[in-house]
């Protein structure tokens, strides 16, 4: 909510700063109730700077281009994954105990170096959402123009915030959908990451030796976050092409269920178990394409669209907070039956929302359909645009022919409005 109002070009760089201070300061932590006071204000910054830099990706491209952009900027997720694995192992193995720091203080100390001045580059160079940039780097053509394209394509500029925001956000199937099937989507390949990595370190060699050092653990356990990131670029360039999201999405979560069912089953080959953590990696890279069939389906309403990305990623953080203390306890690794168990139903249940989604969709667009043309004013004379909980619909409503203008232009007005409107669907 707060970035649909706040120039973002300064809120966002600060956020980031201060998760930067204070993972600076985690490196010296003494006591767990600092720990614990760090920790809030490290989740503070970085969950303010991600929900909010996945909004302003979602406000510059036209729905042909967001797939890809969104797969661009998914990936430092999984490339951060990979780069922090093999900063821990290089630590590890050469900075431990040097200053008198061991390797997991490095790790700290480095990641404020690197974010603090990139944090900074942000107040010169972020450039907010087209309808208000004031950014340097931009001619007022290039603002119209970037604003314009959006219009043309559908999104409609803000509507500002007022209690009537609760029900466009509440009643519309999209926040109830995309919010389940997200969590689902994210949830369901878990054991692609700590899991994969545990096993990892489980694997002995014939003479009951480890079969990795730490090293080597930290560095294979990167394979699944490098496999996602191919498969998040493939994926929506094909959904771009294609102007569809949920295909794409259908082949990740079956995809995803084959290789929870090989690790609910789990006895068998090592080589076996390692194509199933793998599938889980490729399955994780559509997972970005929610976000992108939330953003179109919302084009009409920015500040919906704002709340429902954030609170997609929002409740994945409750959920992550409880569910790996229930079903991926980490006495149960390697096997974690109770987590695959979980994985597999997840799997399924998200298969069914896909389907759900798109009927949604296809019923709007056939609403769409139906509606008298609104190209000009006496096409839409006795009918008003709206929007309730079931996405557009046509009401009686101001007659267009008694308007009391002489010079006609209210009903320029209202045409131009409708067809706006009409176009955002």
């Amino acid at each position: 909510m707060l970035i649909t109002r706040l120039p973002s070009q300064y809120y966002l760089p600060t956020a980031e700063i201060i998760w930067g201070l204070f993972t600076l300061g985690t490196a010296f932590v003494k006591t767990y109730e600092s720990l614990l006071a760090l920790r809030f204000f490290v989740g503070l910054g970085a969950t303010a700077c991600y929900v909010g830099c996945l909004h302003i990706v979602n406000c510059w491209y036209k729905k042909e281009e967001l797939g890809r952009r969104n797969a661009i900027y998914y990936s430092a997720m999984p490339l951060g994954t990979m780069v922090a694995g093999y900063l821990q192992a290089g630590l590890l193995e050469h900075l431990d105990g040097a200053s008198g720091l061991k390797g997991w203080q490095w790790l700290f100390v480095i990641c404020a170096i690197i974010t603090i001045p990139i944090a900074g580059f942000g107040y010169v160079f972020f450039p907010d959402v087209p309808e208000k940039t004031t950014s340097r780097w931009f001619s007022e053509r290039e603002r119209q123009l970037a604003f314009d394209r959006l219009q043309a394509d559908g999104f409609e500029k803000s509507k500002g915030l007022d209690w009537k925001l609760i029900k466009r956000v509440f009643g519309s199937w999209q926040f109830w959908t995309f919010i389940w099937m997200g969590n689902l989507f994210w949830l369901a390949p878990y054991g692609s990451s700590t899991p994969f990595l545990l096993w990892l370190d489980d694997l002995l060699n014939p003479d009951g030796s480890r079969k990795y050092s730490d090293a080597d653990v930290n560095n294979l356990s990167t394979v699944t976050s490098a496999v996602s990131i191919g498969s998040a670029l493939i994926t929506a360039v094909y959904s771009d092409w294609r102007r569809s999201r949920w295909d794409m999405m259908l082949l990740a979560g079956m995809l995803m269920l084959v290789g929870n069912v090989l690790l609910l089953v789990w006895d068998l080959s090592e080589s076996t178990l390692f194509a199933a953590f793998m599938l889980l990696g490729i399955s994780n890279g559509p997972g970005n394409l929610v976000v992108v069939w939330a953003a179109e389906t919302f084009a009409h309403d920015l500040e919906a669209r704002a709340i429902t990305l954030a609170s997609i990623n929002a409740t994945n953080c409750m959920l992550y907070l409880v569910i790996p203390l229930g079903a991926w306890q980490t006495v149960s690794a390697p096997r974690y039956k109770a987590g695959y168990i979980l994985s597999v139903v997840f799997s399924v249940v998200q298969l069914i929302l896909i389907p759900v989604a798109v009927y949604f969709q296809r019923r709007d667009e056939r609403r769409m359909a139906a509606m008298p043309s609104l190209s000009n004013p006496e096409d839409i004379a006795g009918f008003e645009l709206e929007y309730d909980a079931k996405g557009p619909v046509v009401t009686e409503g101001v007659e267009v022919d008694n308007l009391s203008s002489s010079d006609g232009s209210d009903k320029e007005y209202i045409a131009g409005e409708a067809e706006k409107k009409a176009v955002a669907v």
